[in-house]
């Protein structure tokens, strides 16, 4: 995994990273690459963009593995963009909601929240946020699953009960993570 800000790859060695970014970089690139998005790229299976908009050109996706997902995330303007993207992907996604694959913050919250209040959840875990992204994928069956159908649409109706049950599940299983508050009673989504 290399991770990448608009100054280049962050490499452990490089001199400019802050205490956070050198630490990401450490576990992200022990070989201390360096270059440009571009050359992030090169062989790589996944892209996942959450940065600024065009910061790509489409033709540096041909760069990557064959097979390869592309997650231009940014808005309003992702960062290549995904229409074309297509070309030299398999697997598309992005924030925009005119397109196959929304990946969008309201699949999850209404339900992770409607699962931490259900379950008297005094934190959130890792794992409360790995069920919920594993009840979010449970949503689309195997026989809907398809190249433009990787994740649910924001107005599908399972995905806020799927996913506040799940999270509900997992804080009852971690011990402290919830607390019982006598003689009030709650009613589950």
């Amino acid at each position: 995994m290399l991770v990448w800000d608009r100054e280049g790859i962050l490499s452990p060695d490089d001199d400019r990273l802050g205490p956070a970014k050198r630490d990401l970089a450490r576990r992200t690139n022990p070989a201390c690459v360096r270059g440009e998005l571009p050359d992030a790229l090169q062989g790589a299976d996944v892209f996942i963009g959450v940065s600024a908009g065009n910061v790509l050109k489409v033709e540096d996706l041909a760069r990557m593995n064959e097979q390869a997902i592309v997650f231009p995330m940014a808005n309003p303007t992702p960062e290549v963009d995904p229409v074309r993207a297509r070309e030299h992907a398999a697997i598309v996604a992005s924030g925009r909601s005119d397109l196959p694959n929304q990946i969008n913050n309201v699949l999850a919250f209404p339900g992770v929240f409607r699962g931490l209040l259900d379950a008297r959840a005094t934190e959130i875990s890792d794992g409360m946020l790995l069920a919920a992204a594993a009840a979010l994928g449970a949503v689309v069956r195997d026989d809907q699953l398809n190249a433009n159908y990787i994740i649910p649409s924001v107005f599908d109706p399972e995905v806020t009960t799927a996913v506040a049950a799940a999270v509900a599940e997992q804080a009852r299983q971690e011990p402290g993570a919830t607390v019982e508050v006598s003689g009030i009673e709650t009613t589950p989504v």
